[in-house]
């Protein structure tokens, strides 16, 4: 079924993502104004924040990428139907590139190798830096890494969104092909790149620790939030055409049992991550879980195991939930709050040995979600909802045209 069997259907996106975009931005200006005030008044719990709601929605973005490359090697309508809400999530990589510039200049606030090693009173620990900031560990390593990880992410990006576009036009090339051939290189790219970001930006902050399996628990977070995201956005869009008409019970059902898939796996390396750190009892190792065992980090903890893993895990094995996108949509929104408060979870200790929410921890992550929610609403605008002379686009329209019919 092409798309020329079905002239009636408008796949334009409606105009309130326009009117998402704008308010999305107001809101990123006011708080972004008033996270540039805690900058000057106390840049180290801004810093620290910003790090936080950096890394919380550059995972939307990776994992958005990272599942549309997921589709593109698979296929099927239930990737199909949300291609476009990925695929804008995964064009803001630009803007995430220029957002990573405060870490930069928070460098030495943030990371205790990028600091004058004769103020580190640790013997142990200053010995240690002495060897990994010869090595690794350095400032321009630090900036050069950065760059070369998001080349790699906007390139992947820049190319599956420059084939995608050509499907939204009469006599479009069948790119199949092509999508396969960079998604494959694309997926095992990404999981490399991620993994040694997730070493720099979030393990170095206390360079003492060492887990191998640490860049898994940040990519599985990452596609977690992104479906999540997805199933959100998707559900302010089937109060409109052409979603209404789009989104069947069944594309809805494979989406929540992908969510069940990412938080099962979630939870796997995370265990796993304990498990081996427990079994080995090596002291370069154990201080992670030891510095938030105490202080009141246990309960976050606790918090994360019953909200983040076993209850939604229980909501997601019932089926008619899952394709109910009215019910879905709450534990979507529910499990990227959870994915801020991992995050929380990882970093915010390495700064504090006991529990502390700032009102930087609020602010700063609000106004980065504003603008880039603002630029998000503008990709998904600007192109179709549906690449409508894509192959595959059938297994979408094909549904929408029997309802007419």
């Amino acid at each position: 079924m092409s798309a020329a069997a079905t002239p009636h259907l408008d796949l334009t996106a409606p105009e309130v993502v326009r009117k998402i975009s704008q308010r999305s931005l107001v809101v990123g200006v006011i708080f972004a104004a008033i996270s540039a005030v805690l900058a000057f008044v106390r840049p180290d719990e801004f810093y620290r924040a910003y790090l936080l709601g950096f890394m919380c929605w550059l995972g939307v973005a990776l994992g958005s990428m990272a599942i549309l490359m997921i589709r593109h090697l698979t296929g099927g309508g239930w990737g199909t139907v949300i291609r476009r809400i990925l695929g804008a999530a995964m064009r803001t990589l630009p803007l995430l590139a220029v957002l990573f510039i405060p870490v930069i200049l928070g460098i030495r606030r943030l990371y205790i190798w990028a600091q004058p090693l004769g103020n580190i009173e640790d013997k142990h620990l200053r010995e240690h830096l002495e060897k990994i900031t010869q090595t690794y560990l350095t400032v321009n390593g630090f900036i050069i890494r950065a760059i070369f990880y998001f080349a790699v992410w906007n390139l992947i990006s820049f190319l599956l969104s420059k084939w995608s576009k050509q499907t939204d036009h009469a006599g479009a090339p069948d790119n199949s092909e092509r999508f396969k051939a960079v998604s494959g290189p694309g997926l095992i790219l990404y999981g490399f790149t991620i993994s040694f970001a997730a070493i720099d930006w979030v393990m170095s902050l206390d360079p003492s620790w060492i887990s191998t399996i640490f860049g898994l628990v940040i990519l599985i977070g990452e596609v977690l939030s992104a479906m999540c995201f997805a199933v959100v956005v998707e559900r302010i869009l089937y109060d409109y055409k052409p979603m209404s008409e789009m989104l069947t019970p069944d594309f809805v059902h494979d989406h929540g049992k992908w969510m069940l898939a990412f938080t099962m796996v979630w939870a796997y390396f995370n265990f796993s991550q304990w498990l081996i750190i427990w079994a080995g009892n090596l002291p370069s190792e154990i201080t992670f879980y030891l510095t938030r065992l105490h202080g009141g980090w246990a309960s976050i903890g606790l918090i994360l195991v019953l909200f983040a893993f076993v209850i939604p895990f229980a909501m997601l094995l019932s089926r008619p939930f899952k394709r109910d996108i009215r019910r879905l949509v709450w534990l979507a929104a529910w499990m990227l709050l959870m994915r801020y408060l991992d995050l929380f979870w990882i970093i915010e200790p390495n700064f504090s040995k006991t529990f502390v929410l700032t009102l930087a921890d609020i602010v700063v992550p609000i106004a980065i979600g504003g603008i880039w929610l603002w630029y998000f609403f503008r990709n998904l605008a600007s192109l179709p909802l549906l690449p409508a002379y894509d192959p595959d686009a059938h297994e979408v329209l094909q549904p929408t045209h029997e309802m007419h019919v």
